[in-house]
């Protein structure tokens, strides 16, 4: 059974993961767009997709344990 903590853990930890690697992704993307790079626009374009993704996955696991 999945408790309040849990849900509570998987938040704060979706929003810390995804929070992380979605701002690397897109300081890299800036980095490169300021350098005249063009991958630095797909690396924009996917930043905020791949930070929410993290936590999709998360939440999917904890529905997995929870359904058993």
């Amino acid at each position: 059974m999945v408790t309040r903590g849990d849900i509570l853990l998987l938040g704060i930890s979706a929003g810390v993961t995804g929070g992380m690697i979605g701002g690397v992704v897109l300081a890299y993307g800036i980095l490169l767009i300021t350098g005249g790079a063009n991958l630095g626009w797909i690396l924009l374009c996917v930043g905020a997709p791949l930070s929410g993704s993290v936590g999709w996955i998360m939440a999917r696991r904890l529905a997995a344990r929870a359904a058993l």
